[in-house]
């Protein structure tokens, strides 16, 4: 059972952003600040979930849902028939889990607040019970239907020679059959008692009354032994039908058995994410090494791990070094290099180096566990083309019953057929029609689907959010940390100055900006330590805002910033058009103007991503366009969106006003997915059809997305965009394959091929084909396993 305070998730999606002038003369973008967190709902709204038990078709469902949804308190309630689990939103003040418990029992159903319980519970009485059904189904069909066949029984049973120890035999076998699937009777008549019939209620209407038909004429039969003889001379079969109420509950049981194992392959993706986990861990106490249970790790704890081993927990390295294989959360086979200061990742494998890291996540918290709960939920979750299927679920029951009843007697007395046809009629209809296969025709594919995500590093949030990823017209990314990589690198040095080498040039500009945070600070800083350069001490420093830097090193005046700063210097002209060219392929330049006189030009540059154009390519390739919206100046946009290939560009767009963007392009008719990785991103993201956050951006992002990509590739847009695809086109071939089988199979079960000669539609095939069907759906969910993302 899983409960969270919703209240701690809401944004304020008004607030104003910061927004200044950096020293240099381009605009900064401030962090997303929340002036006003308390939302205006002061409701104490929860979400909560647990498993419902005892369901057995779409109907099911549907009753439990319907009854959460009338509980005093409950906002919202979801139940999955899929999954077994109800999702619902409530006030704690009004509503309690045993009001929920109560609501669910008033249904038919039992409330179960642990996956173990609902898993463990009862499965090997049941694989009893199937394997007693299947076994004395088969030994009774074979005495019931043998002679027909040719196959000789034994004179004693035979029902030539004794018709009543043949009946009773009959009786003796279906009885413990019968006893095997009581379920059905105890969850069935529940049900129809409390007015939410199911498939349950169909199987015990239909097997009770061919059981109280053949138990009535076995009576009548050793009462009347003229009656036997009468059916025997005229060379018809004994009028029984015990071999259909227990080929019904057996074959059911098979669909329901098959159905099972293929449900739990839909659900392989969990299992293998908690298969991945550590079992143990190695922690320094006092110097000595310890070996603890996964349990037992704190925050805190210095956490050892060795060549070839997992790391448990998520952490900061704090010594050695090593290359780590994060595939199993980001899907990226290449392993990641790793030193003191990194981030690693529990159940992340540790391949060739020593290192030792701080225990920051554990637990519920951890990377793994996150994933983990949000694929549950996500599979837990309905998409809105589930709701023609619930809709249909709630009264087909009630329907199929009416249907059933109505065909039966109409063969009776209009027809002028025998009861034992009749009988026939009534019993087939109400086997045929179950709507599992409609119940089980989105969730599953939904289960699937999102799981084969979460296995690629795609996170999608809810089969909501999967179905509504097929429609996008238009993918607007964010710039900064999604088309580039967010991290400024100097990319040209322009000696003007023939007395200082580059060497000189970057160890003044980074004694300047030692204590700086800015990015193209850091740009500077990270270049200075690759070519090992010493930082020298500055005195009198002065930073002039929209301009630069100025300070005094080993007692030459020295200045760094843009070009107003260089005011009153005489620089070349050539010098300037050669920086604004680069400018103009988004290129920032930073002049270094050393005793008056201009000594480099050092140009900084936020480097576009290697997959960057190829995603592009690929949304190009499935018809969808392409725009960008950024805070950078338009020239620098533009020249990254000309290497990109982006169609639209937005530019000097101020983060308040990104979603105005997103509604703009949304007004002219586009299906709009935001992409974004910032903090500044979040309010574009929440109100764009579909927003996407990137696996390393802001948990501010992240939250405020459908769908999350692990890794830091613009390309799992359109993998995450064809994985949706491709699971609609497998829902709506799931509800095609329902719909048509039971709209085909009610009027053939009902009897009109025999008004035009044809056969009669025996119960036990109807029970038959009433399991397969259900099989086929979860069958054809299977495949979206073997979706293959873009190579």
């Amino acid at each position: 059972m899983t409960e969270f305070n919703k209240s701690d998730k809401y944004i304020d999606k008004n607030n104003d952003n910061v927004i200044e002038n950096d020293r240099y003369g381009n605009k900064s973008l401030g962090k997303y600040t929340n002036k006003d967190t308390v939302s205006t709902d002061t409701s104490p709204t929860r979400e909560i979930d647990f498993y419902v038990k005892g369901m057995s078709c779409a109907a099911c469902s549907k009753a439990a849902e319907r009854s959460l949804n009338k509980t005093s308190g409950i906002t919202s309630a979801s139940v999955n028939i899929a999954t077994e689990k109800a999702c619902v939103v409530y006030n704690p003040d009004l509503c309690s889990l045993e009001d929920m418990k109560k609501s669910i029992e008033g249904a038919g159903f039992k409330l179960v607040t642990n996956e173990e319980a609902l898993n463990d519970a009862g499965e090997n009485t049941s694989r009893l019970n199937f394997t007693v059904a299947i076994t004395l189904a088969a030994i009774l069909f074979t005495i019931s239907m043998g002679p027909m066949m040719g196959i000789r029984l034994p004179k004693i049973i035979s029902p030539h020679h004794s018709p009543m120890n043949h009946s009773i035999l009959q009786l003796l076998l279906v009885i413990p059959v019968m006893i095997a699937g009581k379920k059905f009777y105890t969850n069935g008549y529940s049900s129809l008692f409390k007015k939410n019939p199911n498939m349950d209620s169909l199987v015990a209407v239909s097997t009770t009354a061919a059981f109280l038909f053949s138990v009535y004429n076995t009576i009548k039969m050793w009462l009347d032994p003229s009656f036997t003889m009468a059916i025997m001379d005229n060379g018809h079969h004994l009028p029984l039908y015990f071999e259909s109420s227990a080929m019904i509950i057996a074959l059911i049981m098979l669909g329901k058995h098959l159905e099972t194992r293929s449900k739990n392959k839909t659900n392989q993706a969990i299992k293998s994410l908690i298969q991945l986990q550590a079992k143990t861990a190695i922690i320094e106490v006092d110097g000595i090494e310890k070996e603890v249970a996964m349990e037992d790790v704190i925050v805190g704890d210095i956490i050892i791990v060795k060549p070839g081993a997992k790391i448990p927990v998520d952490g900061r390295v704090i010594e050695g070094k090593s290359s780590v294989d994060e595939s199993m959360l980001t899907g990226e086979s290449i392993p990641v290099e790793k030193s003191i200061g990194d981030r690693v990742v529990g159940a992340s494998i540790n391949k060739n180096g020593y290192i030792k890291f701080v225990a920051e996540r554990v637990g519920r918290d951890t990377s793994l566990s996150q994933i983990i709960r949000l694929v549950e939920e996500a599979q837990g979750k309905k998409a809105p083309i589930a709701s023609l299927a619930d809709k249909v679920s709630g009264i087909f029951v009630p329907f199929v019953m009416t249907i059933a009843l109505i065909s039966g007697l109409g063969w009776y007395f209009i027809g002028q057929e025998t009861f034992e046809f009749s009988l026939t009629i009534f019993i087939s209809v109400l086997v045929i029609a179950c709507p599992c296969a409609l119940g089980l025709a989105t969730p599953t594919a939904i289960m699937v689907g999102t799981g084969r995500g979460a296995e690629n590093g795609m996170l999608i949030k809810g089969g909501d959010s999967l179905e509504s990823a097929h429609k996008i017209s238009m993918v607007a990314f964010d710039k900064t940390g999604t088309i580039t990589y967010g991290q400024p690198v100097v990319t040209d040095i322009g000696i003007v100055n023939e007395a200082y080498g580059e060497s000189d040039i970057i160890r003044i500009a980074a004694s300047l900006e030692n204590k700086s945070e800015h990015p193209l600070a850091e740009a500077i800083m990270t270049k200075a330590k690759s070519m090992n350069v010493d930082i020298e001490k500055i005195e009198d420093f002065d930073s002039i805002t929209g301009m630069g830097i100025r300070a005094r090193i080993a007692g030459d005046r020295v200045m760094l910033g843009n070009i107003k700063l260089m005011e009153g210097l005489d620089i070349d002209s050539d010098i300037l058009k050669n920086s604004n060219i680069l400018a103009k392929q988004g290129k920032t330049p930073m002049f270094l103007a050393i005793n008056d006189d201009l000594a480099a030009v050092i140009y900084v540059s936020d480097t576009i991503k290697d997959t960057s154009k190829r995603a592009v390519d690929l949304l190009h390739s499935m018809g969808i366009k392409v725009a960008m919206i950024t805070g950078d100046n338009r020239d620098t946009a533009m020249a990254i969106a000309s290497q990109v290939g982006i169609d639209k560009v937005y530019a000097q767009v101020l983060p308040s006003e990104k979603s105005d963007v997103v509604k703009e392009l949304q007004g002219t008719g586009e299906f709009v997915a935001m992409v974004g990785d910032g903090i500044n991103d979040a309010p574009a993201l929440a109100v764009s059809d579909v927003g996407i956050a990137i696996g390393n951006g802001t948990d501010v992002a992240i939250e405020s997305a459908d769908i999350v990509l692990m890794k830091n590739d613009p390309s799992d847009v359109a993998n995450a965009i064809k994985l949706s695809r491709e699971t609609i086109k497998n829902i709506k071939q799931n509800l095609g394959w329902a719909f048509i089988y039971n709209i085909l199979g009610i009027p053939f079960a009902a009897g009109i091929a025999h008004i035009f000669g044809g056969p009669l539609l025996n119960p036990m095939i109807a029970a038959a084909a009433m399991s397969m069907s259900s099989v086929s759906v979860v069958t054809n969910a299977l495949r979206l396993r073997s979706f293959k993302t873009f190579n």
